[in-house]
């Protein structure tokens, strides 16, 4: 198979003049290479998966919510949490079920993600990272994992309005993502707006610091990204008229001069590549899953290198729950959080939120990631 892939990724790479010509490339690809489905070579086989819930709508109306981030609760993972942004106006917290927790008007939060990480002889810290755009700063929130988990049982967990820590940047702050690094520890990266720079950031006691900016190859738009802790790898997905996602190898020298492209607009990505999450299926495999918004679908690769395509899923309606389209910030955990969710839970942002009813604001949809595994027989 991913030989005849390549047959017809040489064909496609020659550079023609106009689509005409592109469109015979493809005809020829399929006569060197017929017995591969034409489906898949000329519309991606995508699968539907339906969504388990919803949240409220955020309080901003048009483009407004962006990016979740699941929070995974260590002593009861039923009671864990989903943060989204309204790059709007600011952070919210539901629960589950797409229940509102809270709300906290901080600004124009764009991404927000978060490591939990465990330390000897002092227990379990959570990490909550979000690029605000309204002071141009990554902003950090650190909790003891066991006060959320009191907090949530109590019904008084809330984001505060300020952050235990913040950092100013010298451009304008896009996306977001953190990790944990074998050598540099809790780490976040921020991706520049209309801009092809990158920052990585390094906590530690006393606040958060630059650690280094490099360029994600002159890209005109980068915006979301994912760290993978155990493979230290970056993967970012850069938008605009090339739609690439493209992985960096992380070394102790930070030199991001050497990349892997895991996809681009001549393969399975539709216009712009934007939210990417990773979901585990053991310390170093799993999958890379990517929002291809252009086809309203989901794109999984492999976790590794060399990155191999898998399938792609679209979320379809259920129970009054509408479909899922323009999709910008996705997450997901493997973890088991219960009933609806046993082999963990992916979220989604759904930028038309077009249900019944014309609605002028956005949401976020959940769904079971046991679904995902079965219709592309994982």
């Amino acid at each position: 198979m991913m030989f005849m892939e390549q047959r017809i990724q040489s064909v496609l790479d020659i550079n023609y003049k106009n689509n005409a010509l592109k469109r015979a490339s493809f005809m020829l690809a399929l006569f060197v290479c017929i017995n591969i489905n034409a489906e898949l070579l000329l519309d991606k086989k995508v699968y539907i998966v339906k969504p388990v819930s919803e949240t409220g709508q955020v309080i901003s109306k048009g483009d407004a919510a962006d990016d979740p981030a699941i929070w995974v609760n260590p002593y009861n993972s039923s009671n864990s949490l989903v943060f989204g942004t309204d790059k709007r106006s600011g952070i919210y917290t539901f629960d589950l079920f797409g229940n509102e927790i809270s709300y906290t008007k901080i600004g124009k939060i764009n991404n927000i993600d978060l490591r939990s990480i465990d330390f000897e002889n002092k227990g379990s810290f959570s990490f909550i990272f979000a690029s605000n755009r309204s002071k141009h700063s990554l902003d950090l929130w650190i909790y003891e994992s066991k006060a959320i988990d009191l907090l949530i049982n109590n019904e008084s967990f809330y984001i505060p309005k300020n952050s235990n820590f913040s950092i100013n940047s010298k451009m304008i702050v896009y996306g977001v993502c953190a990790g944990y690094d074998i050598k540099y520890g809790v780490v976040a990266f921020l991706t520049e707006d209309e801009g092809p720079h990158v920052e990585m950031y390094q906590y530690y006691d006393d606040g958060l610091r630059l650690l280094k900016r490099f360029k994600n190859q002159n890209s005109e738009q980068s915006e979301g990204c994912v760290y993978d802790d155990e493979n230290r790898t970056l993967f970012i997905s850069e938008e605009g008229e090339r739609g690439i996602i493209r992985a960096y190898d992380i070394n102790d020298d930070l030199d991001f001069s050497n990349f892997n492209v895991v996809d681009t607009r001549e393969g399975f990505i539709d216009e712009d590549p934007e939210g990417l999450t990773i979901y585990k299926t053991d310390a170093n495999k799993g999958y890379l899953i990517a929002s291809s918004q252009g086809d309203n679908s989901f794109n999984l690769y492999n976790r590794q290198n060399p990155y191999n395509y898998i399938g792609s899923f679209k979320i379809g309606h259920s129970l009054g729950i509408d479909n899922v389209s323009d999709t910008d910030g996705i997450d997901v955990t493997n973890i088991n959080l219960g009933t609806n969710y046993k082999k963990g839970l992916f979220v989604v942002q759904d930028g038309t939120n077009d249900g019944a009813e014309i609605v002028e604001r956005q949401n976020f949809k959940y769904v079971s990631f046991e679904d995902v595994i079965k219709v592309l027989n994982l």
